[in-house]
C-alpha cells in the first residue's frame, strides 16, 4: 500500500499595493460628500469636481509671475537662484566683489579702502585657468552676437574649449584661432554652419590658421564631423538675399535630386547652394542675377555658373529654365517698349504749340 503525501499549501503574501490618496488634504465637499476636488491656479479657487461647489477662494499663488515658453527662458527669467551655464568661466556660481572702480562710490567713504582691497585680493587668488576661461568666454560671446548665433552653439562652444584647456591644448596656440576653430567645427555639428570666411572675417584670425587649428583640435577631442551639406545653408542665404519661402522649398528640392543623382559629391556646399538658388529664384519668378548671389554668399560667380550647368544637366531643366528665361525676357522687352513709347508722347507733347482759349 502506498501512502499518498499531503502537499502543503504554500501561502504567498499578498504584494503591497500603493494606494493612491483621492484628496491629499482628506477634505470631504459638504453638499455632495465627494472627495475630488480640481485647483484653479488662475483664480485662487479650489472646486469641488463633481457638483461645483467653491470650497477656497482665497488660494496663494506660489508660482512665478513670470511666463515662460521654453527652457532658455525659464533659465533667463527664473530669479530663485543662478542657473548653470559654460559660457561663464565659473558656471555662474562664484560671488563678484562689485564689477567695476565705479562701484567703490557707493561705498561709504570708511569702508572703501577696505572694499578696494577685497578686490583686489579676489582678483589674485583666481587661478590661472579661470582668466584664461574668462578672456576666452567674453570673445566667444562677441563672437557669437555678431554672428547671431543660438544659444546652444554657445554653451557647446564653451563647454569644448574648457576641455581643451584641460587638456592643454591652447597653448602654443592663440587663444582667437582655438575659439574660432571650436566654434566653426560646433556650427557645423549643429546644423548651424558658418563658412571659414565668416568665422574669419569676425574673428580677425586668417583662413588657414583657423584650419589648421579646427583639424588638430577635432582630432585630439575626437570630434568626428560630418561634411556640411548643401541645405544647411540654404534658409540663411535665401533670407541674405530676401527670397520667399516657395524658393527655399524648390531649391532644397533640387538639392535632393542632385543628392541622388551624385551631382553634389565633391563639389564646395556653399557653390552648390547658391546655384541651386540662382535655379529655384529663376523658376519661381524671383530671379536674382549671379552677380547679386556671389556678392551677398562670398562665392565667385565662375562658381556659381559651373555649378549651376552641372545641376542642370544632371536633372534635365535646361529646357524648363530657357523657357523661363525667355518668358522673362519677352516680359522685360515689352515693358522697354511701352516706355519709349511714353517717352516719345511725352516729348511731343512738350514741343506742341500751347494755345489759349
Amino acid at each position: 500500500m502506498t501512502r499518498r503525501m499531503k502537499i502543503k499549501k504554500i501561502k504567498r503574501k499578498p504584494r503591497k499595493t500603493i494606494k493612491y490618496r483621492k484628496n491629499p488634504v482628506r477634505r470631504i465637499c459638504p453638499d455632495c460628500g465627494s472627495k475630488y476636488f480640481m485647483e484653479d491656479k488662475t483664480r485662487g479657487e479650489i472646486v469641488c469636481a463633481k457638483c461645483g461647489l467653491v470650497l477656497e477662494d482665497t488660494k496663494i499663488d506660489t508660482s512665478p509671475e513670470w511666463r515662460a515658453f521654453d527652457d532658455e527662458q525659464i533659465s533667463r527669467r527664473t530669479r530663485a537662484g543662478a542657473p548653470l551655464t559654460f559660457t561663464k568661466h565659473d558656471k555662474g556660481l562664484t560671488t563678484e566683489i562689485g564689477r567695476g572702480r565705479g562701484e567703490l562710490f557707493k561705498v561709504i567713504p570708511s569702508k572703501r579702502a577696505q572694499y578696494y582691497r577685497l578686490t583686489k585680493w579676489q582678483k589674485r587668488l583666481v587661478e590661472s585657468k579661470d582668466r584664461n576661461l574668462s578672456f576666452a568666454l567674453s570673445e566667444l560671446q562677441r563672437l557669437v552676437s555678431f554672428l547671431g548665433l543660438p544659444r546652444s552653439v554657445h554653451e557647446e562652444v564653451a563647454k569644448n574649449y574648457e576641455r581643451a584647456v584641460d587638456r592643454g591644448l591652447v597653448r602654443g596656440r592663440s587663444m582667437e584661432s582655438v575659439i574660432a576653430a571650436l566654434l566653426y567645427t560646433v556650427c557645423r555639428e549643429l546644423n548651424t554652419p558658418r563658412t571659414l570666411e565668416e568665422i574669419a572675417e569676425a574673428s580677425g584670425v586668417e583662413r588657414r590658421e583657423i584650419g589648421r587649428t579646427y583639424r588638430y583640435i577635432a582630432r585630439e577631442l575626437g570630434m568626428r564631423i560630418l561634411p556640411a551639406l548643401p541645405k544647411d545653408y540654404i534658409p540663411r542665404f535665401a533670407s541674405m538675399l530676401g527670397l520667399s519661402d516657395k524658393v527655399q522649398a524648390r531649391a532644397i528640392r533640387i538639392l535632393g535630386k542632385a543628392k541622388k543623382f551624385e551631382a553634389t559629391t565633391g563639389k564646395g556646399p556653399t557653390g552648390v547652394a547658391a546655384a541651386a538658388l540662382y535655379i529655384s529664384a529663376v523658376l519661381e519668378g524671383e530671379k536674382r542675377t549671379q552677380r547679386e548671389i556671389a556678392d551677398a554668399i562670398g562665392v565667385t560667380e565662375v562658381t556659381i555658373r559651373n555649378r549651376f550647368k552641372e545641376l542642370v544637366e544632371k536633372l534635365g531643366l535646361e529646357e524648363e529654365v530657357e523657357k523661363k528665361v525667355r518668358e522673362d525676357y519677352t516680359e522685360k522687352e515689352s515693358r522697354l517698349r511701352k516706355l519709349r513709347k511714353k517717352k516719345k508722347i511725352t516729348k511731343l507733347l512738350t514741343f506742341l504749340p500751347v494755345t489759349l482759349v
